[in-house]
C-alpha cells in the first residue's frame, strides 16, 4: 500500500522576546484549525539560538536588555540595521551546518520565517542545495507598522505576508517587489477572541477574583521587566475600586517581587509567573497595561481590551508605529510617567462613556480571520506532489 503524502511545514523562529514565539504558535494553531485536510506535519525551530553557541548568547543578551535596560534597545536597533548580521559570512559559517542538517533530516515542502534574522541564511542554503525553486520561502512579518528591522527584507523570499499597508510600504522601500507582498493581518492565535460577559466573569472567578469588578491586567511580557514593575508599584499605592492581575513572564525574581508588592496593595491582586494561557488573562481584563509589542497588542485588540501603553521609555523603533496607531485611533492611552497610572486607571474605571469609546475603538484595528488568511496563503504554495490523498492518515504536529 503506498504511503500517504504528508505536506511538511517548517516554521523558523526565535525566543527574542515573546512575539515571534507567539506568531509561530498562532500559525501552528491556524494549521490545526483551518487546514483542509487532517494530513500535515508542522515543525517549529528556534533557529537563532539553536544554530550556534554564539547566536544563542546574542539571544540571551537581547532578552537581558529587554528585561533590564529597555532604553538601550534603540542602540541595538541601530546597530543591527547598520551591521546586518543576518548577511554576514561570520554568522553564516557558524550556522550553516545546523540549517543544512535540518533540511537533510526533515526536508520540508515550505519554509515559513517569523523572525527577521532567519530568512537570509535559509534562502542561501536553499540555493546551495539546489532547492530554491522547489521549496518556497515565506516570511510572515510580525512588526505591523512602518519602521521595522531592515533584516526582514530578503530578495529570495517567495512571498511576504504583512499586517498592514504600512508594513507593505516599508518592505517596498527596502527594495522588495510589490507583487511578492500580500496584506494578511497579524498571526494571532485563534484562542484570542472577544469574550461575552459570562466568559469574562468565569475567567475572573477562575483566578479567585470578583467576577464583576473592573479588572486591570498588568503584563510584564514574556521576558518580564522593562518599566512595568515601576508602573505596578505606583498602581498598587492607589485608592482604586478595581482588582488586578500581574503577569511576570519568564522572570521568577520579578514574580517574587510582585507578590511582595501585592501584599501591600489596597485592592485585590493576583500575581502569575509564566502562563501559556494569556488569552484567559486578557478575557478577564477590562484594560491591559503593557509595552506595545506587535503580537501582544493585536492579541489584546482581538479580545477587545483597551491598552495603557508603557511610553515611559520611548518605544523601540519597530514598535513606534504601533504606539502611534492605538493612540491615534483611540484604543489606548500612552503612559509617559509611572505616576500617571493611578489617575489613568481611575478615569477608565469610573467614566463608563470614555471606556466604552476606547473599547469600541479596538474594533477594526486588526484584519478579521488574519490567521486563516496566512494559513491559506501558505497552503497555496505547497507543491502538488506533496498534497495528501483523500484517505491519508493524520500526522502529529512537531514543535
Amino acid at each position: 500500500m503506498p504511503q500517504a503524502r504528508v505536506p511538511k511545514i517548517l516554521i523558523i523562529s526565535s525566543d527574542t522576546g515573546g512575539g515571534h514565539r507567539s506568531a509561530a504558535a498562532a500559525i501552528v494553531a491556524g494549521v490545526q484549525k483551518f487546514w483542509e485536510s487532517d494530513n500535515y506535519a508542522v515543525k517549529v525551530v528556534r533557529a537563532v539560538e539553536e544554530s550556534h553557541a554564539v547566536t544563542d548568547r546574542l539571544v540571551r543578551f537581547y532578552n537581558w536588555v529587554l528585561r533590564n535596560r529597555q532604553h538601550w534597545m534603540k542602540y541595538i536597533y541601530w546597530a543591527m540595521n547598520r551591521v546586518r548580521p543576518e548577511t554576514r559570512e561570520f554568522f553564516h559559517r557558524r550556522c550553516v551546518g545546523y540549517v543544512r542538517e535540518l533540511f537533510e533530516k526533515w526536508c520540508p515542502h515550505v519554509v515559513v520565517s517569523v523572525h527577521p534574522l532567519t530568512q537570509h541564511i535559509f534562502a542561501r542554503v536553499l540555493k546551495e542545495l539546489g532547492l530554491a525553486d522547489t521549496i518556497p520561502l515565506v516570511t510572515v512579518v510580525t512588526d505591523p507598522c512602518y519602521g521595522f528591522w531592515r533584516g526582514w527584507a530578503c530578495d529570495d523570499v517567495r512571498l511576504y505576508l504583512v499586517a498592514s499597508d504600512e508594513a507593505r510600504r516599508q518592505l517596498v522601500d527596502y527594495g522588495i517587489a510589490p507583487d511578492r507582498i500580500k496584506v494578511s493581518g497579524m498571526p494571532v492565535h485563534p484562542k484570542f477572541d472577544l469574550p461575552d460577559e459570562r466568559t469574562a466573569q468565569a475567567a475572573r472567578s477562575a483566578l479567585g477574583l470578583d467576577a464583576d469588578k473592573f479588572t486591570v491586567f498588568v503584563n510584564a511580557g514574556w521576558v518580564g521587566g522593562g518599566n512595568i514593575p515601576e508602573i505596578f508599584r505606583e498602581l498598587v499605592r492607589g485608592e482604586l475600586d478595581v482588582q488586578a492581575i500581574f503577569l511576570a513572564g519568564k522572570n521568577e525574581e520579578l514574580r517574587a517581587e510582585a507578590e511582595e508588592i501585592a501584599a501591600h496593595a489596597r485592592f485585590p491582586v493576583k500575581v502569575i509567573g509564566y502562563s501559556e494561557h494569556v488569552e484567559q488573562l486578557m478575557q478577564a481584563a477590562n484594560v491591559m497595561i503593557s509595552k506595545l509589542g506587535g503580537l501582544t497588542t493585536f492579541e489584546a485588540l482581538a479580545c477587545r481590551v483597551p491598552i495603557i501603553a508603557d511610553a515611559i521609555t520611548p518605544p523601540m523603533p519597530q514598535e513606534a508605529g504601533t504606539v502611534s496607531l492605538i493612540a491615534r485611533r483611540g484604543a489606548g492611552v500612552l503612559l509617559e510617567r509611572a505616576s500617571d497610572i493611578v489617575p489613568t486607571v481611575r478615569r477608565l474605571a469610573t467614566d463608563a462613556k470614555l471606556y466604552a469609546q476606547m473599547r469600541a475603538a479596538t474594533v477594526g484595528l486588526a484584519i478579521p480571520q488574519s490567521t486563516r488568511r496566512i494559513v491559506e496563503e501558505i497552503a497555496a504554495l505547497i507543491p502538488a506532489h506533496a498534497l495528501p490523498d483523500e484517505e491519508g492518515a493524520a500526522v502529529e504536529q512537531i514543535a
